[in-house]
């Protein structure tokens, strides 16, 4: 089949295109507004951008309503953020704070999760997540959208801080098969990361494959080669 979307119709009883790009990561992003109330919410178009310095990127549509989410709201005004890993044993949680509530309320205590204070900023975490990165907000790209939900702001924040549960690590890696990670898939579907295999592209300098692993030892180690 083939589709334009937005000109043609794709005559399928659901649209594909969600569905096409998967698995996405959650981000599972915790603020604060200026009143000191906190706020939780998933995102299922999270990702990293780059490792030196690292930067994390979430997209969040505006409401039926029209207006911008709560999350992009205080990330805003605060100029900081935290992204918790959504993990199996949290989903459920996840999946409450997605819920629309008014502005104010506080998802932590419907999630039912506890409240963790951050290091470097006054930003509450997931205390059960195992992974944790403290954000400084950047830059948010608005990129426009048919109405009503159309309309979408793309939000970038620089990692300024990350929190890894030492039982969630094996021979110093961060392992899969502890954490379980969730991630989103088409239509209502999740799925959960048990499993990984290795490939390591063959040819390649290292200077490629540090890049690949995100070293920034590395990173600057050559950095200082090259001067």
């Amino acid at each position: 089949m083939f589709y334009q979307p937005g000109v043609t119709e794709h005559n399928l009883p659901h649209d594909p295109f969600k569905a096409c790009v998967v698995p996405r990561p959650i981000g599972w992003i915790s603020t604060q507004n200026k009143e000191g109330q906190a706020n939780l919410a998933p995102y299922s178009q999270f990702n990293n951008l780059t490792f030196d310095p690292p930067y994390v990127m979430f997209s969040s549509n505006q409401t039926v309503n029209g207006t911008r989410k709560d999350t992009v709201v205080n990330a805003e005004q605060t100029g900081r953020f935290v992204w918790n890993l959504a993990t199996w044993d949290l989903r459920e949680a996840v999946n409450v704070s997605a819920e629309q509530v008014p502005y104010g309320v506080d998802e932590f205590e419907r999630a039912r999760v506890n409240k963790e204070p951050a290091t470097l900023m006054d930003v509450p975490m997931v205390r059960e997540s195992p992974v944790k990165f403290e954000c400084e907000y950047h830059s948010t790209l608005r990129l426009p959208g048919n109405p009503p939900m159309g309309t979408v702001d793309v939000v970038i924040g620089r990692v300024i801080a990350v929190h890894i549960k030492d039982e969630v690590l094996t021979d110093g890696i961060l392992d899969i098969k502890k954490t379980k990670p969730i991630a989103r898939c088409g239509y209502y579907q999740y799925t959960v990361v048990t499993e990984t295999f290795d490939m390591v592209i063959p040819g390649m300098s290292e200077d490629v494959l540090y890049g690949l692993e995100g070293s920034v030892k590395h990173n600057r180690e050559a950095e200082l080669r090259d001067t």
